[in-house]
Parts: C-alpha cells; structure tokens; sequence
C-alpha cells in the first residue's frame, strides 16, 4: 500500500442488488487502477457471496428479482452481477464475509462460492485488513 493508493476497504451491508452490484462496479475499477481493495459482505449482503446463485436472495428493483435485475442490466450493456465477481477475482479484490453476519442470518456454515476466494472474518480483521491509511466505505 502507497501513500498515492491506500487500501479501499468497502463494507456490504445491504440486501439491495443494485447496491451489492454498484459496490462490485467500485471494487473492480479501482482494483482497475492498481488500488488494492478488500470486499466485506455482511448481513443481508452476504448472500451475494453464498454458493449456488445465492445472490439470487438479494433484493431486486422495482418488483423485479435480483436475476430479472441483472438480466436487464446485461441487456443495456451493463456488466452482470457473475462477471464482475470474476473481474474483481482476477483483479486481485479481496473478499471477506462476516461470521457473526452469517450467524445473525442462520447461514453459519452455508456453502461459499467456489469462484474465488473468500475469507471469513469479523469486523476486527476487517478493519486491521483496512490499516491506518485505507479508506472505508459503507454501503
């Protein structure tokens, strides 16, 4: 981490798709720009990292579904929700999930995506992986 790229740490707390999707959107371009970013689902967010579509559980738009959501947003020309885990995967985002999230929700022990890697974690190795100089957003 350099003073010109400190870490940009994002904490996914909702359940919305269009939130969980902005933040990939987020992870991916700065990761794009050599900014070393780490990936914190948790609560209702970490469906978005549960195996077998779990994302599917977020919450959709305007009545929709998360898939019918991202459906339409491939249609415009907007990345989907599994190619911009794969961009952010072979970018070098960090992912990490909440286990007190998991418990809260009762998926403790629920099977993780077997996609990339992700590390489960509490808010105390958030924060250290965050260090003294990143940068935290919450959404």
């Amino acid at each position: 981490m350099t003073d010109t790229h400190p870490r940009l740490s994002l904490m996914v707390f909702s359940g919305d798709f269009a939130r969980v999707h902005y933040a990939l959107v987020m992870a991916s371009s700065a990761a794009a720009i050599n900014v070393p970013v780490t990936v914190f689902f948790t609560m209702k967010a970490t469906h978005a990292v549960l195996a077998d579509e779990g994302w599917h559980d977020l919450t959709g738009e305007d009545g929709r579904s998360a898939a019918e959501t991202d459906s339409g947003y491939m249609t415009s020309g907007v990345a989907g929700f599994n190619e911009l885990i794969t961009a952010c995967t072979e970018l070098g985002v960090r992912f990490m999930v909440c286990e007190m999230g998991l418990r809260a929700l009762g998926l403790e022990g629920a099977e993780l995506r077997g996609d990339t890697d992700i590390t489960p974690g509490g808010v105390v190795s958030f924060l250290t992986d965050a260090g003294e100089k990143g940068r935290i957003v919450f959404i």
